[in-house]
């Protein structure tokens, strides 16, 4: 597809990821500005324009992917509609910037890589922490060899239930919410970050094996984790996710073991990364931005100007999803 001089974003969906994460960034970058949004509450949506400056809202997603203005579409929806929104957009002939996981399933992904590839209108996903500085000084003294070689890797995360859990029906966050989430609970939205980052410092996993299960039966969905898996190059890690641990269970850790030392940093919490080597160890703070997604947005927006490639498209998304299915029994 050509070029965009000015990219016009419209946004499928205005709930709490947009108010401060992203939304913001996009009308903070050079060339970028949001001309509508929508949401299927229609009040939700005049509201969310005003309180933003947005020009037009809708209730309607394909009257705003209609919007001649509108040449970019945000998609930051619940995962069981981003195939369907993704698809629509693309077939516009628009460029979709899509919150992750890309989309409800393994095989959602593939219907948009190749919805992409016919229409030659490319998908990003939001997996904005591999633009962090955060984790990108996790990433540089990895590669640099300060731990030695990579031995293995280790995720293990705990949380306690939220109060919001103990709802029920329509009451329930939307993430315990089968029809609306995909299925997966917590584990397919938070796992995704932890296992995008892996495949991105270590490239792709191709081999996983999982075990799911409900153990405590505060919600339908599972709640409790355990998976072993193997990337290309012959590096094997493990993980555990639990959603309804003791509060002293808490946990958010990812830890890569070399050779010379081990490196150990949380996802979530950005507590100070630690680095232990033989010269001791050292607690590195690295602050985040205002605006979380702001750096990946700025890469999208200059992929779709000319100026840069970004590469965290639905393709390099479609891995993740894959390992999160195999781990939840889906194929």
């Amino acid at each position: 597809m050509k070029h965009l001089k000015k990219v016009n974003w419209g946004f499928i969906g205005c709930g709490e990821v947009t108010e401060k994460k992203s939304g913001p960034a996009f009308g903070l970058i050079e060339g970028s500005e949001v001309v509508a949004v929508m949401s299927r509450d229609a009040e939700k949506a005049r509201s969310y324009a005003e309180r933003h400056g947005i020009k037009r809202h809708y209730s309607d997603a394909q009257s705003l992917v209609n919007d001649p203005e509108v040449n970019a579409v945000y998609i930051a929806t619940p995962p069981s509609s981003h195939a369907t929104f993704a698809i629509m957009a693309m077939k516009a002939g628009k460029p979709v910037y899509v919150e992750k996981p890309l989309a409800a399933s393994y095989e959602d992904c593939l219907r948009v890589n190749r919805i992409s590839e016919l229409t030659g209108v490319p998908c990003f996903v939001a997996f904005y922490r591999r633009y962090l500085p955060y984790f990108e000084r996790v990433r540089e003294i990895v590669h640099r060899g300060d731990i030695g070689k990579v031995l293995t890797v280790q995720i293990r995360f705990a949380v306690p239930p939220r109060e919001l859990d103990y709802k029920s029906g329509k009451e329930m966050p939307w993430r315990l919410q089968p029809e609306v989430a995909g299925g997966g609970g917590y584990f397919y939205d938070l796992a995704a970050h932890q296992i995008d980052l892996l495949q991105y410092m270590f490239g792709p996993i191709i081999e996983t094996e999982g075990y799911c299960q409900n153990m405590v039966g505060l919600y339908e969905v599972e709640d409790t984790f355990n998976a072993c898996f193997r990337f290309a190059d012959g590096l094997t890690g493990s993980g555990s996710w639990c959603f309804v641990a003791h509060e002293s269970a808490r946990r958010d850790r990812i830890s890569i073991v070399g050779t010379k030392g081990k490196i150990v940093f949380s996802v979530f919490d950005y507590e100070p990364i630690v680095l232990d080597t033989e010269r001791g160890q050292e607690s590195i703070v690295i602050p985040n931005p205002p605006h979380v997604q702001m750096g990946l947005i700025e890469q999208v927006v200059q992929h779709l100007q000319g100026k840069r490639i970004c590469d965290c498209d639905s393709v390099s998304a479609t891995a993740t999803n894959w390992v999160m299915d195999r781990i939840l029994g889906k194929f």
